[in-house]
């Protein structure tokens, strides 16, 4: 966006202002003004404490509407497992082959699922997937010996979150063209699934704050209140 445009679009928004979530959603689609179509993402502030073991915030939850573009998907399995994965949509499935082309740098994938008993093979490159978020885990249902259905949700646009050192969760909720109608369910599943993975020793606010932007577009501040209403 040039500089023209995102002070036009920052008048638009009044930086003060909390907006419900519809209003903030058209906003954000409104003052997009790039020629591609940006993602609309989302950033929330809870009242955790990461450094806490028991206060971490980590899963995965799948978005009605998808997130607007196609998830490239590998799995490490064999035998009947890798034609299951492949009859599922799968776009790469493997082993050890897959282990040799990550270890040479590709990484043109967005989601890696995999067979408990190939965990062992997948290890081999855990240190390059993990800081990506790439390695397969169970508690994101990407470690299971049903690597068909696991290849179909992931397909349809599974988003995974955790909250971050500043006790921060940032997501992608899809993308501009999907519309406010779409955007807004997905924005309401993202937030109940944070609301049950609420840990019990969080005491006091949960959502402190929840600001909404697309991609090169101006920031604008959601009312907590409205984003919990329609997450119930």
């Amino acid at each position: 966006m040039s500089g023209k445009n995102y002070k036009a679009s920052q008048k638009l928004v009044n930086r003060e202002t909390k907006y419900p979530v519809s209003e903030a959603l058209d906003l954000v689609i409104k003052t997009s003004k790039a020629k591609f179509d940006e993602s609309v993402d989302v950033s929330i502030r809870l009242g955790v404490d990461p450094k806490q073991s028991d206060q971490q915030v980590r899963g995965a939850v799948a978005l009605p509407n998808g997130i607007g573009k196609d998830v490239k998907i590998i799995v490490f399995a064999k035998g009947p497992k890798e034609e299951e994965a492949k009859a599922a949509g799968a776009d790469f499935v493997g082993s050890d082959e897959l282990v040799e082309k990550i270890k040479g740098g590709w990484l043109d994938f967005d989601k890696a699922i995999a067979t408990p008993d190939m965990m062992a093979t997948v290890s081999k490159v855990a240190k390059l997937l993990g800081p990506r978020g790439l390695m397969p885990n169970p508690k994101l249902g990407t470690v299971t010996m049903n690597v068909g259905e696991a290849v179909k949700t992931e397909k349809k646009g599974k988003l995974a979150y955790r909250v971050e050192k500043a006790g921060i969760v940032h997501a992608s909720i899809g993308r501009k063209s999907m519309g406010v109608e779409s955007l807004g369910q997905n924005f309401g599943t993202l937030i109940s699934a944070l609301q049950k993975a609420k840990p019990s020793s969080s005491k006091g606010v949960y959502f402190k704050s929840i600001n909404l932007s697309a991609t090169m577009g101006v920031g604008v501040k959601v009312d907590v209140g409205s984003a919990e209403s329609i997450a119930e």
